[in-house]
């Protein structure tokens, strides 16, 4: 659970350590100093192995033995991934670590020295006295099913950005050797093209087949949806093609390797949402959120790979601000610029949300009705982009609300809990 400023400020106190660490590949580099911002040691240079973290443990511990103090608290920045390794060791020991921003380290370099030098030794100390003023996070190091579907997730994304560069590459052969096929079959992937392509059938090759057998071959694949019409127009297509002549014997292989890549890579996808499907169904709330109208089991598995377990937090609004849809105002005197949401957050969780609020608003009736509210209210109406960010900030009050209290939702409660909307279901 994250705290308030305050609270954390109320961590620091003179029997606190405060252990700045700037992380690396194979090497970290920690300083300390005490809650009034003294230095209280040199630098510790530490590998990022297990004798390492050792290490650094029995240098905190000697440190406070000296400086009679009894409290630790470890900082870092979560840039990259090195940082993890070392924030899951320290919380295995029950010690206290905690990220800070990269900006506020950025920002705050030049305090001591007036310069935007940057070196290891003086970012552990930046990080240190950016801790020291209560400007730190508790870090979300997921465990249990919620680290499974992060892992999970993960690796789905890999898979789909696989899948395209498959698409794209399978766009370039045909681009090469057969640019007219995809005006005869707008997608490559249906069964019927899929087999012409598999079969090796480059234009020279349909030239040389007659009507029948290349009737015949569609059969194979389907058996209904490619009539004599298409295969007319597929004869036609090949007669007229720009594409290319040589390297066949290739390009045939080329396109076969391709498709062999494509389905194996869609069973592999297929079989693994099952997998995440069977786990995110074991999270409190989840099966309630898969059943709202127009939300996918993967948008839920994404969304807990994301934020983790809901009784972390207070409130909402630390899963709006954690996904960076929290909004900022640009003013000044007389000057009123437009606001717009930070992006300081989570980008995955960001997009993973503003994805799923277009089929909502299109699907649900409840969201079709906000959306269509937002768009049109008398006071500042909002773009169609605008009210997707705000569709996907009421999407995550809803899931809050469903997580922790483990409800069902209601469409008809969610309009009725908006003020503004009350005249006008009253007059329809």
């Amino acid at each position: 659970m994250d705290f308030t400023q305050n609270e954390r400020l109320a961590q620091i106190t003179e029997k606190t350590l405060i252990i700045g660490i700037d992380v690396a590949k194979k090497k970290h580099v920690a300083r300390a100093i005490d809650d009034r911002g003294r230095d209280l040691a040199k630098r510790l240079v530490f590998e990022n192995t297990f004798t390492g973290f050792k290490q650094l443990l029995k240098w905190a511990q000697n440190l406070a033995d000296e400086t009679n103090k009894s409290n630790f608290i470890f900082g870092m920045e979560p840039t990259g991934h090195y940082w993890l390794n070392l924030a899951y060791y320290l919380r295995a020991q029950e010690l206290h670590a905690v990220v800070v921003n990269p900006m506020k380290v950025k920002r705050t370099k030049e305090l001591d020295d007036d310069s935007p030098t940057k070196n290891d030794t003086k970012d552990a100390k930046v990080i240190a006295q950016v801790m020291r003023a209560g400007r730190y996070h508790e870090p979300i190091l997921l465990e249990g099913i919620y680290a499974e579907l992060r892992e999970g997730m993960k690796l789905h994304d890999m898979m789909q950005e696989d899948l395209s560069s498959i698409k794209a590459q399978m766009h370039n052969a045909l681009d090469r050797y057969f640019p007219e096929f995809l005006t005869v079959f707008k997608d490559w992937t249906g069964k019927a093209a899929l087999h012409f392509l598999k079969e090796g059938y480059l234009p020279e090759d349909i030239q040389s087949s007659s009507e029948e057998e290349l009737m015949g071959e569609v059969k194979q694949a389907t058996k209904r949806g490619v009539g004599i019409k298409r295969i007319q127009e597929l004869k036609h297509a090949a007669e007229t093609s720009v594409g290319l002549t040589v390297g066949l014997t290739m390009a045939r292989q080329e396109i076969r390797y391709l498709i062999d890549q494509y389905q194996a890579i869609q069973e592999r996808i297929q079989a693994h949402e099952a997998r995440l499907e069977e786990l995110v169904l074991q999270v409190p709330g989840a099966s309630q959120m898969i059943a709202i109208k127009g939300v996918s089991t993967i948008t839920v598995a994404g969304l807990f790979a994301e934020v983790g377990d809901l009784s972390n937090y207070r409130d909402p609004r630390q899963i709006i601000k954690l996904a960076g849809l929290n909004l900022q105002m640009n003013q000044s005197g007389y000057f009123k610029g437009q606001t717009t949401i930070t992006k300081r957050g989570r980008r995955r969780l960001r997009s993973l949300l503003y994805q799923v609020a277009r089929p909502l608003s299109i699907h649900n009736e409840g969201f079709k009705e906000l959306h269509h509210y937002y768009k049109n209210r008398a006071n500042n109406p909002l773009t169609g982009k605008q009210s997707y960010v705000a569709l996907s900030r009421k999407l995550i009050k809803i899931f809050f609300v469903i997580g922790t209290r483990n409800c069902s939702f209601d469409e008809t409660r969610m309009l009725r809990d908006i003020p503004q909307l009350k005249p006008l279901q009253e007059v329809a």
